[in-house]
């Protein structure tokens, strides 16, 4: 693939992983965007429908999964390394989403900015950010 052409393909996916960000509001039910952009310190966790959370955060973990690997494959050409990476997502998805779930369902004011964390972890591609240089280190020692 030519150069300039890997650098569209690219900028295409960070734009659809920024499209998914900049409409969070309007793709997802998520009644923490406004609860962790207050100061959530010091109010109770607002309501929530469990199943329709966990259910619009996958989603939103999968589309990010999606084009995370797809720019992973785009800027190695390395199906091995999306291979990984996607047993990387999978097993961090499982974990994640376990810890997501008890912060939910048993909130804690003294546990909210461990669960503003983890709940980052699933809507951002935050995985991305640490597999990208991981990836091209591993690349330029090999």
């Amino acid at each position: 693939m030519h150069k300039y052409i890997k650098y569209i393909w690219v900028s295409l996916l960070i734009g659809l992983l920024i499209l998914i960000r900049w409409f969070e509001n309007d793709l997802f039910y998520d009644p923490y965007l406004t609860f962790f952009k207050n100061d959530y310190l010091y109010i109770d966790s607002p309501r929530r429908e469990v199943a329709k959370l966990v259910a619009f955060t996958t989603l939103r973990y999968i589309l990010n999964t999606i084009i995370s690997l797809a720019i992973l494959f785009v800027f190695f050409k390395d199906k091995n390394i999306v291979k990984f990476s996607g047993i990387i997502y999978g097993i961090a998805f499982i974990l994640l989403i376990a810890i997501y779930l008890y912060f939910v369902v048993n909130p804690c004011q003294e546990d909210y900015y461990l669960f503003f964390n983890i709940r980052r972890f699933l809507i951002q591609p935050i995985i991305l950010i640490l597999l990208l240089p991981a990836f091209y280190y591993y690349k330029l020692k090999n």
